[in-house]
Protein backbone atom coordinates (compact mmCIF):
# COMPACT_ATOMS: atom_id res chain seq x y z
CA UNK A 1 0.00 0.00 0.00
CA UNK A 2 1.19 3.49 -0.83
CA UNK A 3 -1.13 5.15 1.69
CA UNK A 4 -0.01 5.23 5.32
CA UNK A 5 -2.78 3.80 7.55
CA UNK A 6 -2.98 4.38 11.29
CA UNK A 7 -5.46 2.47 13.44
CA UNK A 8 -5.89 4.66 16.50
CA UNK A 9 -7.12 3.86 19.99
CA UNK A 10 -5.97 0.25 20.01
CA UNK A 11 -6.25 -1.44 23.40
CA UNK A 12 -6.09 -5.13 22.43
CA UNK A 13 -2.71 -6.64 21.42
CA UNK A 14 -4.56 -9.37 19.50
CA UNK A 15 -5.62 -6.84 16.87
CA UNK A 16 -2.20 -5.45 16.01
CA UNK A 17 -1.80 -8.07 13.27
CA UNK A 18 -4.57 -6.30 11.33
CA UNK A 19 -2.46 -3.18 10.79
CA UNK A 20 -1.13 -3.12 7.22
CA UNK A 21 2.62 -3.17 6.64
CA UNK A 22 4.03 0.34 6.75
CA UNK A 23 1.17 1.56 8.94
CA UNK A 24 0.92 2.40 12.62
CA UNK A 25 -0.80 1.49 15.86
CA UNK A 26 -2.09 4.54 17.70
CA UNK A 27 -2.08 4.13 21.49
CA UNK A 28 -3.93 6.76 23.53
CA UNK A 29 -1.79 7.07 26.66
CA UNK A 30 -2.80 8.65 29.98
CA UNK A 31 -5.91 10.49 28.75
CA UNK A 32 -8.28 9.59 31.62
CA UNK A 33 -11.57 10.61 30.00
CA UNK A 34 -10.99 8.64 26.80
CA UNK A 35 -12.53 5.14 26.55
CA UNK A 36 -9.43 4.21 24.54
CA UNK A 37 -6.87 5.39 27.09
CA UNK A 38 -4.26 2.96 28.36
CA UNK A 39 -1.41 3.18 30.86
CA UNK A 40 2.24 3.37 29.88
CA UNK A 41 2.59 -0.20 31.20
CA UNK A 42 -0.14 -1.45 28.88
CA UNK A 43 1.42 0.52 26.03
CA UNK A 44 4.74 -1.25 26.60
CA UNK A 45 2.92 -4.59 26.35
CA UNK A 46 1.20 -3.68 23.08
CA UNK A 47 4.33 -2.19 21.52
CA UNK A 48 6.03 -5.52 22.20
CA UNK A 49 3.48 -7.31 20.00
CA UNK A 50 3.82 -5.08 16.94
CA UNK A 51 5.18 -6.50 13.70
CA UNK A 52 8.49 -4.97 12.66
CA UNK A 53 6.82 -3.29 9.65
CA UNK A 54 4.39 -1.36 11.89
CA UNK A 55 5.15 1.84 13.80
CA UNK A 56 4.03 2.50 17.37
CA UNK A 57 2.50 5.95 17.92
CA UNK A 58 1.52 7.30 21.32
CA UNK A 59 -1.36 9.79 21.25
CA UNK A 60 -1.33 12.36 24.05
CA UNK A 61 -3.00 15.61 25.12
CA UNK A 62 -0.97 18.58 26.42
CA UNK A 63 1.81 16.22 27.52
CA UNK A 64 4.55 17.03 30.00
CA UNK A 65 8.18 16.89 28.96
CA UNK A 66 8.61 13.92 31.30
CA UNK A 67 5.81 11.97 29.60
CA UNK A 68 7.37 12.53 26.18
CA UNK A 69 10.72 11.29 27.52
CA UNK A 70 9.10 8.16 29.00
CA UNK A 71 7.16 7.35 25.85
CA UNK A 72 10.31 7.33 23.75
CA UNK A 73 12.72 5.85 26.28
CA UNK A 74 10.59 3.38 28.28
CA UNK A 75 7.62 2.54 26.07
CA UNK A 76 9.68 2.55 22.89
CA UNK A 77 7.24 4.32 20.58
CA UNK A 78 8.38 5.53 17.17
CA UNK A 79 6.37 8.75 17.26
CA UNK A 80 4.25 10.79 19.64
CA UNK A 81 1.15 12.48 18.24
CA UNK A 82 0.35 15.60 20.25
CA UNK A 83 -3.02 17.28 20.70
CA UNK A 84 -2.59 20.69 22.25
CA UNK A 85 0.70 22.24 23.31
CA UNK A 86 4.12 20.74 22.67
CA UNK A 87 6.14 21.07 25.91
CA UNK A 88 9.50 22.79 26.10
CA UNK A 89 12.77 21.09 26.99
CA UNK A 90 12.66 18.34 24.37
CA UNK A 91 15.68 17.03 22.51
CA UNK A 92 16.03 17.54 18.77
CA UNK A 93 15.33 13.91 17.91
CA UNK A 94 12.24 13.92 20.15
CA UNK A 95 10.87 17.01 18.41
CA UNK A 96 11.59 15.49 15.00
CA UNK A 97 9.55 12.40 15.96
CA UNK A 98 6.56 14.34 17.28
CA UNK A 99 3.44 14.61 15.12
CA UNK A 100 1.45 17.75 15.95
CA UNK A 101 -2.30 17.49 15.45
CA UNK A 102 -3.63 20.60 13.69
CA UNK A 103 -7.34 21.34 14.37
CA UNK A 104 -9.42 21.92 11.24
CA UNK A 105 -12.91 23.39 11.44
CA UNK A 106 -15.68 20.87 10.65
CA UNK A 107 -17.32 21.05 7.25
CA UNK A 108 -19.86 23.86 6.97
CA UNK A 109 -18.46 25.91 9.84
CA UNK A 110 -16.47 29.09 9.45
CA UNK A 111 -12.91 29.01 10.67
CA UNK A 112 -9.61 30.67 9.99
CA UNK A 113 -7.04 28.82 7.93
CA UNK A 114 -4.83 26.96 10.39
CA UNK A 115 -1.10 27.50 10.80
CA UNK A 116 0.94 24.49 9.72
CA UNK A 117 4.00 23.68 11.86
CA UNK A 118 7.35 24.07 10.09
CA UNK A 119 8.72 21.20 8.03
CA UNK A 120 12.18 21.56 9.54
CA UNK A 121 10.76 20.54 12.93
CA UNK A 122 7.99 18.10 12.04
CA UNK A 123 8.19 15.61 9.19
CA UNK A 124 4.57 14.53 9.65
CA UNK A 125 1.46 16.56 10.49
CA UNK A 126 -1.94 15.27 11.64
CA UNK A 127 -5.17 16.97 10.51
CA UNK A 128 -8.26 16.41 12.68
CA UNK A 129 -11.59 18.07 13.38
CA UNK A 130 -11.37 21.03 15.75
CA UNK A 131 -13.33 21.47 18.95
CA UNK A 132 -13.20 17.89 20.23
CA UNK A 133 -12.83 17.33 23.96
CA UNK A 134 -10.89 14.10 23.54
CA UNK A 135 -8.33 12.92 21.00
CA UNK A 136 -9.74 10.77 18.23
CA UNK A 137 -12.89 8.71 18.04
CA UNK A 138 -15.31 11.63 17.81
CA UNK A 139 -16.52 10.69 14.33
CA UNK A 140 -16.53 14.39 13.38
CA UNK A 141 -15.16 15.22 9.95
CA UNK A 142 -12.87 18.17 9.36
CA UNK A 143 -13.57 20.26 6.28
CA UNK A 144 -12.01 18.18 3.51
CA UNK A 145 -11.79 21.18 1.17
CA UNK A 146 -9.69 23.05 3.74
CA UNK A 147 -7.53 19.96 4.20
CA UNK A 148 -7.08 19.67 0.44
CA UNK A 149 -5.94 23.31 0.23
CA UNK A 150 -3.38 22.63 2.96
CA UNK A 151 -2.07 19.54 1.17
CA UNK A 152 -1.83 21.48 -2.12
CA UNK A 153 -0.05 24.41 -0.45
CA UNK A 154 2.64 22.20 1.11
CA UNK A 155 3.80 19.76 -1.58
CA UNK A 156 5.86 16.89 -0.27
CA UNK A 157 4.66 17.25 3.34
CA UNK A 158 3.35 14.08 4.99
CA UNK A 159 -0.18 14.96 6.12
CA UNK A 160 -2.31 12.34 7.89
CA UNK A 161 -6.06 12.93 7.59
CA UNK A 162 -8.27 11.97 10.55
CA UNK A 163 -11.80 12.60 11.77
CA UNK A 164 -14.94 10.71 10.79
CA UNK A 165 -13.26 8.29 8.41
CA UNK A 166 -14.95 4.93 7.76
CA UNK A 167 -14.56 2.07 5.29
CA UNK A 168 -17.42 3.67 3.33
CA UNK A 169 -15.94 7.17 2.93
CA UNK A 170 -12.16 6.76 3.03
CA UNK A 171 -11.95 6.36 -0.74
CA UNK A 172 -13.74 9.67 -1.25
CA UNK A 173 -11.53 11.32 1.38
CA UNK A 174 -8.40 10.13 -0.42
CA UNK A 175 -9.72 11.42 -3.74
CA UNK A 176 -10.64 14.86 -2.37
CA UNK A 177 -7.80 15.58 0.07
CA UNK A 178 -4.95 13.47 -1.39
CA UNK A 179 -3.22 13.06 1.98
CA UNK A 180 -0.07 11.03 2.55
CA UNK A 181 -1.92 8.95 5.15
CA UNK A 182 -5.21 8.33 6.92
CA UNK A 183 -6.06 7.76 10.59
CA UNK A 184 -9.18 5.95 11.80
CA UNK A 185 -10.57 5.16 15.25
CA UNK A 186 -14.35 5.17 15.80
CA UNK A 187 -14.94 4.23 12.16
CA UNK A 188 -13.56 0.74 12.84
CA UNK A 189 -15.37 0.12 16.14
CA UNK A 190 -18.38 -2.04 17.01
CA UNK A 191 -19.00 -0.17 20.26
CA UNK A 192 -17.34 2.92 21.69
CA UNK A 193 -13.69 2.10 22.26
CA UNK A 194 -13.93 -1.52 21.04
CA UNK A 195 -12.44 -2.30 17.64
CA UNK A 196 -14.19 -4.50 15.06
CA UNK A 197 -11.81 -6.72 13.12
CA UNK A 198 -14.12 -6.90 10.10
CA UNK A 199 -14.33 -3.11 9.89
CA UNK A 200 -10.54 -2.89 10.21
CA UNK A 201 -10.19 -5.23 7.25
CA UNK A 202 -12.87 -3.39 5.28
CA UNK A 203 -11.03 -0.10 5.83
CA UNK A 204 -7.79 -1.54 4.46
CA UNK A 205 -9.66 -3.01 1.48
CA UNK A 206 -11.24 0.37 0.73
CA UNK A 207 -7.83 2.05 0.72
CA UNK A 208 -6.44 -0.66 -1.55
CA UNK A 209 -9.41 -0.32 -3.91
CA UNK A 210 -8.83 3.43 -4.15
CA UNK A 211 -5.16 2.87 -4.92
CA UNK A 212 -5.89 0.27 -7.58
CA UNK A 213 -8.30 2.69 -9.23
CA UNK A 214 -5.71 5.48 -9.25
CA UNK A 215 -2.59 3.52 -10.12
Amino acid sequence: MRTFVKFCGLTDPALTSEIPNGGAAGLVVDVPDSPRSISTERAIEIVGTLPTEVEAWAVVVNPSTDLIHRLFEEVGVDRVQVYGAVPSGLEYLEIHHLVPSVPIAPAGSAGAEPTIPPAEDYSRVHLDAAGQALPGGSGVRPDWEVCARIVDAHPGRKFILAGGLTPENVGEALAVVRPWGVDVSSGIEKTRGVKDVEKMRAFVRAVEEFEHGHA
